[in-house]
Formats: structure tokens, C-alpha cells, sequence
């Protein structure tokens, strides 16, 4: 397939990036044949059991790259390309430094290469998983995720939060710093000091970078190949005591979408069920991307909340879904005009990933891990009522906290730090 260059800079598949894209819709793209799911509809899994798998992304039909990495403070990242059928690897490339292990990002470029970040690195190869390129990043932490600017240009950001093997106490965070990389060559074209701590990924919204700080909403504008900041925009949205900093945000519908009550998730134990320590109860959040005006709504009402990802925004049925991993809740909202929220359906279910939209099915893909079990299924759900259209195991022990992806069939690769399953509707 010959890039659309309409739709530069990533490559015109279905799922090129992590959620998707840089607006963290986490829906499918151009070229996905949707099926429509309803209840009834049979589905058939395969999963291969392999650490450490954070996320796939599709290019073109048949074509699935597979990021993985080791564990440690010197880990190392590869990409396989894998049979979209059985999973199997047909390509591996080389090692590619690393540093300290927090999971990093895979995206395809609309000039065919692909781009990976891990660690304190970033890399080019082609699609052939030959390394085109590498560079080591600023600083001595690891960068989560990236997103491609209209230009081509790669941004990055580094981690302010704990890891497993080193925590970080909220008073010693420092401010992050935003990167820009030349697609090609992965020169530092400029870099940008932030005015706070960030722990999530960023988002972005044509040459506006969305970074969610541990206590506000920032935003920082490319222009003419150097960053600037939006002085004028700061929405803080930590507000009360007990409430803890939030991850990444959706941008969609005027607004940026994100979930509060972020901290504890370095107490994973194979699932998030029972490890939050937040007194205040978890929020989805909306900032007016005009006013930068803020609104908390309660998921659930617990205390004990917990979450490590961005809730889901269909914006052609205006709902939000949200969920507390901590409590084992999830909820979805109708979206006013205005930009008010009204509940629409609560229910239980132990879900900590990122999200899938199917939008044809106004269905949403969602994981339910089985603490009993030490199973994750996988379940669909209708976005509006909650209703449940299908559910399978995916044969992962682990609850997943990372990312799944869509193929041209609207096959679902469901990824967990233990496993990656391949969930067809059939």
C-alpha cells in the first residue's frame, strides 16, 4: 500500500500507534473491516505466552508488529513481526537499547519505517526490522510514550512516576521535559521544561501537545519547529485532599477526557483489584480545551480508587466510559452539549487496559481479570447500555495494564505483560 499523504504522518492502517493515534480515541482507522457485534456473536481466541508484550500495531493486511522488552534497569526492547493468525514471529530485529524498564511505544510512520521508544532511547527501523536509526534520549529515566506531529515530527516525554524498583516520593518528583525528534535522523530538534511532574503519556491535537501533570492539564504548541508554551492554559484539576494525580488524557469533543487517583499502581500484583490507597474517590475529568474550565465527576463514589490509563470517549453517541481498577467499577455517562455528564449505566468488572471502541457495533472491548482464576477475559459491551455482547478468556494469568490493537478484519490483539491473544469475531 502507498501512504495516503492526507494522512500523514502515520501510516494509513488501521491501528498505526498506541490508542490509535495522538487524540487517544482508541478506535480503529482506515482500512478495518469492522464486524458488527452483537449478542450471540461467536469469537474465537488464540494467545501465545511470552513476556514482556506492551502493544501491537497494523500497517497493511497481514501485517502485525509486536513490541516487547526485558526487565530491569538496563532492559532492552525488540519488535517482531507476527503471524496475525497463530502469533507466531516470522521477523525479529536486533536488541535495541533500552535503559530502565517502563513500557514503551511502537508506531508506523506514513513514510513506511517504523519509530520506538524505550527506555532512554529512541529508535527507527524499517519494515523489515532493520535499525535505521538510534538515539539516546536527554535524560536518565524512561520516556513513556510518543506521539507524530502533522510534520512528522516525533514527541516524547520522560517519566516523573515510581517503578517497582524505584519509587519516587511525591515531594522528590521533578518537572518533565518534552522532546522533539527528527523523524528521520532522530535529531533533538528542541526540547521544553514543563512547569510540573507528569506521570502520564502525552496527547496531541494537530501541533498542540496535551501533557497531564500531577496536578494540571498543560498544554504546549509546535510552531516553526520549536516549542512553545501556552502560559494562558492551566487547568488543575487536583483539588481536595486525598486525591491523587491522573494519566493520560482523549482528546475529543472539545475537551480533554482523563481519569484522577492515578497513584499506588506500582503495588500491581497481577491485578489493580484492592491496591488503591486514594481517600478520595476516583473522577473522570473533562477540560474545556477553550477555557480550560474543570469538572470532576465521580466514577463510583469509593474510596480506595486506582487507575493507570485514559477512559474511552465515543463521540458519535457522546458517551464517556470510565472505570476504577482499585474498586472493580465501571461506568459510562452521556455527554451534553454543554459538556455535562449524566450516568447512564454502573457496573463491576476488573478492568485496568486501555480500551477499543468498534464503532460500527457502538461496542466496546474491555478486559475482566479473574483474581480467583488468575484469568483475564475479554468482554465486549454495548457502549450505551452496558449490555454484554461477548465474553471469552484470553489465557493470560495477568490482568492487562497496557495496550490492544486492531487488524483489517477487526481482529483485537489483546496484550498483557504475560501474553498477547488474538480475539476474532466470527
Amino acid at each position: 500500500m502507498t501512504p495516503d499523504p492526507g494522512l500523514a504522518p502515520y501510516w494509513p492502517g488501521p491501528w498505526p500507534a498506541e490508542d490509535g493515534g495522538p487524540r487517544r480515541l482508541q478506535s480503529p482507522g482506515a482500512g478495518a473491516a469492522l464486524p458488527r457485534v452483537t449478542t450471540g456473536t461467536r469469537v474465537d481466541v488464540q494467545t501465545r505466552t511470552d513476556p514482556v508484550v506492551t502493544m501491537a500495531v497494523t500497517r497493511d493486511p497481514g501485517e502485525v508488529y509486536l513490541l516487547r522488552h526485558t526487565l530491569g534497569d538496563d532492559a532492552v526492547s525488540f519488535v517482531e513481526r507476527i503471524d496475525p493468525d497463530t502469533l507466531a514471529p516470522l521477523a525479529r530485529s536486533a536488541g535495541l537499547a533500552g535503559g530502565a524498564m517502563w513500557p514503551g511505544s511502537i508506531a508506523a510512520h506514513g513514510d513506511g519505517s517504523l519509530h520506538v521508544v524505550f527506555g532512554n532511547h529512541a529508535h527507527r527501523l524499517g519494515p523489515d526490522l532493520e535499525v535505521l536509526a538510534t538515539a539516546a534520549l536527554p535524560r536518565r529515566r524512561p520516556y513513556n510514550g510518543f506521539v507524530l506531529l502533522p510534520d512528522g515530527t516525533l514527541v516524547t516525554k520522560d517519566f516523573a512516576g515510581s517503578r517497582p524498583t524505584a519509587p519516587v516520593p511525591a515531594g522528590e518528583r521533578v518537572p518533565c521535559e518534552l522532546v522533539a525528534l527528527d523523524p528521520v535522523t532522530l535529531d533533538v530538534l528542541d526540547t521544553c521544561e514543563l512547569a510540573e511532574p507528569s506521570i502520564a503519556r502525552i496527547s496531541a491535537l494537530g501541533d498542540e501537545v496535551y501533557v497531564v501533570g500531577d496536578t494540571s492539564l498543560l498544554r504546549v504548541a509546535w510552531h516553526d519547529g520549536r516549542f512553545v508554551r501556552d502560559e494562558g492554559f492551566r487547568a488543575t484539576y487536583r483539588t481536595m485532599a486525598g486525591q491523587t494525580y491522573a494519566w493520560d488524557c482523549v482528546l475529543a469533543l472539545g475537551a480533554a477526557w482523563f481519569l484522577d487517583d492515578g497513584d499506588g499502581s506500582v503495588a500491581f500484583d497481577g491485578s489493580f483489584e484492592g491496591r488503591g490507597t486514594a481517600t478520595a474517590p476516583l473522577h473522570l475529568v473533562r477540560v474545556d480545551l477553550a477555557t480550560a474550565a474543570v469538572t470532576l465527576t465521580e466514577v463510583c463514589g469509593l474510596p480506595g480508587g486506582l487507575i493507570a490509563n485514559p477512559p474511552l470517549i465515543d463521540t458519535e453517541r457522546s458517551v464517556a466510559v470510565g472505570y476504577d481498577s482499585g474498586n472493580g467499577v465501571m461506568a459510562a455517562f452521556d455527554i451534553a452539549d454543554d459538556g455535562s455528564l449524566t450516568p447512564t449505566w454502573r457496573l463491576r468488572q476488573n478492568h485496568a487496559s486501555h480500551l477499543v471502541l468498534l464503532p460500527a457495533s457502538g461496542a466496546i472491548v474491555t478486559g475482566d481479570h479473574d483474581r480467583s482464576r488468575l484469568l483475564e477475559q475479554v468482554v465486549v459491551r454495548d457502549v450505551t447500555t452496558g449490555a454484554e455482547l461477548v465474553r471469552a478468556d484470553t489465557g493470560s494469568p495477568l490482568q492487562s495494564t497496557v495496550f490492544p490493537s486492531v487488524g483489517h478484519d477487526g481482529t483485537v490483539y489483546w496484550c498483557s505483560m504475560s501474553s498477547v491473544s488474538r480475539v476474532r469475531f466470527l
